[in-house]
This record gives C-alpha cells, sequence and structure tokens, in this order.
C-alpha cells in the first residue's frame, strides 16, 4: 500500500507554461485527505517552492535543490548537502572562462553577475528574486548549487554536463531541462530526500510511489516502491521506470495515482 508520494513539480504536476489543473489539485488534495503524504521534490529553490506547496494545501517537508536541502513547512533543514566551496569556486572560473551564465545559490538566495535575457525567462513563474553582482564579492560558503544555462543551444549543455562529470565526479551533475546543468554535492539527489524522509516517518521504500520527468529525476524514480515517468519525460527516464503515464498537459500525474493508490485507498 501506497503511503507516500514524492512528485517533481515543473513538466510532472506542472506543465510548462501552465498551471496546476483542477485534477491535479483536486488530486492531491484526496490523496493528502487519505492520509497519504505528498512530497514535493525539485530542482527549485526551496524559497520558490513554498509558495507551490502553499497553492496546493501542502505542509508537508520540501525536498529541494535535487535533494541538497529538505526542510519541514516551518522552515527547520532535515537535510542539506552543500556544493564544496573549492570546486565552486573552479567551476564559478571555468563558466567565465568560457561566458557561460551561471546561477548561484548561496543560503537559499539567487545571485547573478549578469542581468540577462537568461536570467529574466528563468524566473518567469519561479516566485523568486535575484541580485546582480560580482561572485567575487561574496563569500563563497553554503552553496546550495550552481545552474549552468543557454536557453537556445541543448547540445552545448549536454557538452557542459559531460565535461563537468569527467572532471568533478565526486559531485552530483545531471541536466534537468536540455539547457539546464545542474551541479551540486553529491548528496544533493532527490532519492536521498526521499531515504530521509522515509526514515524520519518509518515508511519502506516499497511504500513510496516517485514520479517525474527529466534525468534528474532518475534516481527518484528509482528510489520508490512504484517509479513512475511522465508521458514527456525523457528516454533516460522512461527506461528506469516502473510505468510510462500520459503527459503533464492530459493529467498524467492524476492517472499514475489512480492506477497505483486510489483504487486501494478509502478517504477518512
Amino acid at each position: 500500500m501506497i503511503k507516500m508520494v514524492v512528485t517533481d513539480i515543473d513538466g510532472t504536476i506542472l506543465p510548462y507554461n501552465s498551471d496546476f489543473s483542477v485534477n491535479v489539485k483536486n488530486c492531491i488534495k484526496k490523496l493528502e485527505q487519505s492520509g497519504i503524504k505528498v512530497i514535493l521534490a525539485t530542482g527549485r529553490m526551496h524559497s520558490s517552492t513554498t509558495p507551490i506547496a502553499d497553492k496546493l494545501g501542502l505542509r508537508n517537508p520540501i525536498i529541494s535543490y535535487q535533494g541538497g536541502l529538505v526542510k519541514d513547512y516551518e522552515g527547520n533543514t532535515i537535510h542539506k548537502a552543500d556544493l564544496p566551496e573549492k570546486e565552486a569556486k573552479e567551476i564559478i572560473t571555468w563558466a567565465r572562462k568560457n561566458n557561460i551564465h551561471l546561477n548561484l545559490y548561496i543560503d537559499d538566495k539567487l545571485y547573478v553577475e549578469k542581468d540577462d535575457e537568461i536570467i529574466q525567462s528563468y524566473i518567469i513563474g519561479k516566485f523568486v528574486n535575484y541580485t546582480v553582482c560580482s561572485f567575487d564579492d561574496l563569500k563563497i560558503k553554503n552553496v546550495n548549487k550552481l545552474l549552468a544555462i543557454d536557453i537556445h543551444d541543448a547540445q552545448k549543455v549536454t557538452k557542459w554536463e559531460n565535461y563537468l562529470k569527467e572532471k568533478y565526479p565526486d559531485l552530483y551533475i545531471v541536466k534537468s531541462t536540455p539547457y539546464f546543468c545542474e551541479i551540486g554535492n553529491r548528496n544533493a539527489k532527490k532519492s536521498i530526500g526521499v531515504e530521509v524522509l522515509c526514515e524520519l516517518y518509518g515508511i519502506k521504500k516499497e511504500e513510496v510511489l516517485t514520479i517525474g520527468d527529466q534525468n534528474n529525476d532518475i534516481d527518484l524514480v528509482k528510489a520508490g516502491g512504484v517509479g513512475v515517468s511522465m508521458g514527456n519525460g525523457t528516454d533516460e527516464l522512461k527506461a528506469c521506470a516502473d510505468f510510462i503515464t500520459d503527459t503533464a498537459e492530459n493529467d498524467g500525474f492524476v492517472k499514475a495515482i489512480e492506477k497505483f493508490v486510489f483504487k486501494n485507498v478509502e478517504i477518512k
């Protein structure tokens, strides 16, 4: 029996360039009413995820920064895995040398060195403010993650991912969209967030349904007893999933929950 559902946000319960459907909202409400915990697991900042939790009526812990930070609804830290200072500084230098846009996240705040179309495009719908400054003016400590972005050339982002994985095998480096390369601590994975919350609540892996759409959700999908890929998921994710549901636009999340959860659930 499923006791916890851990879901990605963008491209999973929230279609890109759209809002939550009524069906998704009602499904999440029904899960909560039935005593099944719904956990948001995202690459987003914690501070940009709490408004989403509020919108969905959720008061559970949030897995943010790909699993680099887990906080409860009151803001207490349950798990934290920051990017090491040495590697963070090296990657900042590499990005500057190659004219690569970097988002730098420190203590759940976002910093960029240029106020350009990349950051303007990034913040749409994310409930986030940012500071423009030289990274040299900041203490590069408590780094939640780095995010390298190219909004036009996905192949270039793949090259960055491959290069950084080879140079920094002890970091967690993954594409979260075709245009985003995430760089974090080796323990900044959604799967680790799932493990932390399973231990906290005394829930077994087989009692968890996990669902996502991108390559940064591969370890998330593997962390659940039932791992689901969205119909709009990447080929790599689909290959790892127990089940492939419909797309985000067609309420694939709801269809997966109806198949694996609601048929065995009694509303309290």
